[in-house]
């Protein structure tokens, strides 16, 4: 049998296991003495594929490393075409304005800037289903359509022809685009342990930096277009729709929904994978919805703090992401010139993503690397504010804001590792990438007509938020410290010896939140 039909098999045959006892109730925390675990049928399907395959051997550190290389060249690739167009599209129309776009549209006071509003409000309303959705669907397939989904409304930005019909390209490309972070982050945390997942992260997300330089370069190229009848700027939203259109259908073939369905790896491959990441206890698939995960969410201290940490993050990358060719452009250069000026601003995110990645995989400390790259993002917010005189003042704070591009990663990154239990991990990411569209929400409303051209209240907003930033992560930081001196204390240390002592590696499986579960430990 495939090793897909296999996987489907196993999950619609034992989605109950045998015998077990519906009666039995559902653990209640850190301080209930009397119940540990949840109903032994709320298994996660990774553990019913194990069961029904021939036990493989105890992998060494050396096929572990064969096997981590081989799911790096399959999966990562593709993630990473997919979020860089998932970005260029997104700001394409950031280029779009220095190609003419707002005076062939005939926009007015702060129609541009509503235009990149409406597109965040509709990302937002459309993480609502798909907190639901991803639950229930395979994650790969629901991200392949929506890229397809997109690619085609931005292809369609290239026919508008007023402020009315730019809005509703653009909320198009908001509600597929939202599917994007919450499906990258479950995907990748289910191939990796929590310390591996950081720098794989990194990777993916280095494609905001890459669509920075790409969309510096495309721009640049397509002003050079002369076309009385259909601008440069149209000809390229039907250039990056069709791209994206194609990564959206190669993302459908290549992209495995789970590693139990994965091709590209012999059933004892999928065994030792499955194994090896048991330890972070988030699980791989589970369909059922717990609404008690659900309500857990509304008194989860840690969940409250992430989103007030992205939206602050996100605000200015919001007035960065949105503005910045606009911003260099009102240095007084031109269209082209800006164009290619942004570009730096790209290997600046790049680098700093990497940077940040690969140090949490190595040295942890996740708190520190966000408030450190904040401080990168204090320094530019300044120079954008005060260094008013100074074009090269002015330059070198946008490129340095674009260090606190990094520190989403490790939000993402965090959430995935944090949050357990299925349907509140499906909740929770589709919550924090609805606050990143709160923070650009507000973002680009800091940019009013009346303060052009400078925009110096934007400019103080962005310095403001990632002093705020850094706070908030220390504040998470010590949430950590505290919740897990919670359950090292005595009377958690009981419930946890008795939950050890129960089948080994079923309690791995279970469907429990990180709140829940006695052996579950947060990484800060």
């Amino acid at each position: 049998m495939a090793s897909t039909e296999k996987a489907d098999v196993i999950a619609m045959t034992h989605g109950d296991a045998p015998g077990s006892d519906t009666s039995s109730s559902p653990a209640s925390g850190i301080g209930d003495k009397h119940h540990i675990s949840p109903p032994r049928h709320d298994l996660d399907q990774a553990y019913w594929y194990m069961q029904h395959t021939e036990n493989a051997t105890e992998a060494s550190p050396q096929e572990l490393s064969r096997l981590r290389r081989k799911i790096d060249w399959w999966i990562v690739p593709i993630m990473f075409c997919c979020y860089t167009m998932q970005f260029i599209d997104k700001v394409s129309l950031n280029y779009a304005a220095v190609m003419g776009l707002n005076q062939e549209l005939k926009l007015q006071a702060n129609e541009f800037s509503n235009a990149a509003t409406w597109f965040f409000i509709a990302f937002l309303i459309a993480e609502v289903p798909t907190a639901l959705i991803l639950q229930r669907v395979p994650v790969a397939k629901w991200l392949g359509a929506n890229v397809i989904l997109w690619g085609i409304a931005t292809a369609c930005t290239a026919a508008a022809h007023n402020y009315p019909s730019l809005m509703a390209a653009r909320i198009f490309l908001g509600i597929f685009e939202a599917a994007i972070a919450p499906c990258l982050i479950l995907i990748s945390s289910q191939w990796y342990t929590k310390s591996e997942a950081a720098p794989r992260f990194s990777i993916w997300y280095a494609g905001l930096g890459v669509g920075q330089i790409i969309g510096g370069i495309v721009s640049y190229a397509f002003q050079q277009v002369q076309n009385p009848t259909f601008s440069g700027w149209r000809i390229m939203f039907v250039v990056l729709g069709l791209v994206t259109v194609v990564i959206g259908v190669a993302t459908l073939f290549i992209l495995p929904d789970t590693p139990m369905q994965a091709r590209f790896m012999s059933e004892a491959e999928k065994v030792m994978l499955l194994k090896h990441v048991a330890v972070n206890q988030t699980g791989i698939r589970n369909k059922k919805y717990n609404w008690s995960q659900a309500l857990e969410i509304l008194g989860d201290m840690q969940l409250w703090l992430m989103v007030l940490l992205t939206i602050l993050i996100s605000i200015s990358s919001g007035v960065i992401t949105t503005y910045s060719a606009t911003l260099i452009r009102n240095f007084g250069y031109t269209p082209p010139t800006a164009a290619l000026l942004n570009m730096p601003s790209g290997i600046v995110s790049i680098a700093s993503t990497f940077i940040v990645g690969y140090g949490v995989r190595y040295t942890s400390n996740r708190w520190a690397w966000i408030a450190g790259c904040c401080v990168p993002g204090i320094l530019g917010g300044g120079l954008m504010s005060f260094a008013t005189g100074s074009k090269a003042g002015q330059l070198a704070g946008i490129y340095l804001v674009n260090v606190i591009t990094a520190t989403l990663i490790v939000i993402y990154q965090w959430t995935g590792s944090n949050i357990g239990g299925q349907t509140k991990r499906a909740i929770s990411v589709a919550l924090i990438s609805g606050s990143f569209s709160v923070g650009n929400i507000i973002g680009p409303q800091t940019f009013q007509a009346k303060d052009r051209p400078q925009y110096i209240p934007a400019k103080i907003t962005v310095l403001a938020t990632q002093a705020s930033a850094a706070l908030v992560a220390f504040v998470l930081f010590l949430y950590y410290v505290w919740a897990n001196k919670r359950k090292n204390s005595p009377s958690a240390a009981a419930v946890e010896s008795m939950a050890e002592g129960r089948q080994g590696e079923d309690r791995l499986w279970e469907d429990q939140t990180d709140k829940r579960n006695p052996t579950f430990r947060y990484v800060y």
